[in-house]
């Protein structure tokens, strides 16, 4: 492999990484399970935690590793492409096809740019792209998740401290700015849960059915 990523290698890795993280698992898996439309249920988001209000706990674990696995796929596959290559240019093609496929699964071509909000994606893609990063981030959400007993903001502090966190593992800079961008972006799908939060209404793990929605994939 050249010493510069030419513009078939990056093209394909993004298209690639795209149409992987556009696969919309939680919604074929309630179709095939017969559990009907997805985005009919509860909050009409795509991810796990949704389908879980269709009482199929099967279909649910079904949707979070798909929606984790398909980033962890993109990545691989770019860094397979890359064996040849530096570390560098590892780096920043499996960055790129993290990167796309977490765009596919927030920004589905197939239903109408209306996707998840990404946290299954988040952890899946980085555990794939640099895992002591990732391995740290869940630590993280499952502590916040631990002594707050609230899933929105266990995920949006492990987002959060994932870019800090890369860069302390030494890990290089373009996964920092993956771990970057896909924060930034699931901050912005979060929007409702943080007003919930600053307002003392987001729910706790556990609360009943009828309490608001907490984060979904």
């Amino acid at each position: 492999m050249s010493q510069v990523l030419g513009p078939l290698e990056i093209g394909a890795a993004v298209a690639g990484g795209y149409v992987l993280g556009s696969i919309p698992f939680g919604v074929i898996a309630t179709r095939l399970g017969g559990a009907g439309d997805l985005r009919k249920v509860g909050s009409g988001n795509i991810g796990a935690t949704n389908v879980l209000r269709t009482g199929r706990r099967d279909l649910a674990l079904i949707t979070l590793l798909g929606d984790g696995g398909k980033g962890a796929v993109a990545v691989l596959l770019a860094w397979l492409a890359t064996r040849g290559g530096t570390v560098e240019q590892q780096a920043v093609l499996t960055s790129l096809a993290a990167g796309a496929a977490f765009l596919g699964h927030l920004f589905p071509v197939w239903l109408g740019f209306r996707g998840g909000k990404g946290v299954a994606t988040f952890f899946g893609t980085l555990l794939a792209a640099a895992w002591p990063v990732g391995l740290a981030a869940a630590a993280a959400w499952l502590i916040t998740a631990f002594l707050f007993r609230i899933s929105s903001l266990a995920a949006l502090v492990a987002v959060a401290l994932a870019p800090a966190l890369a860069l302390a593992l030494g890990r290089p800079k373009p996964i920092a700015l993956l771990a970057l961008f896909m924060a930034l972006l699931v901050y912005v799908r979060h929007i409702e849960n943080i007003r919930r939060l600053l307002k003392g209404q987001e729910p706790r793990i556990g609360a009943g059915k009828a309490a608001p929605e907490m984060t979904e994939g």
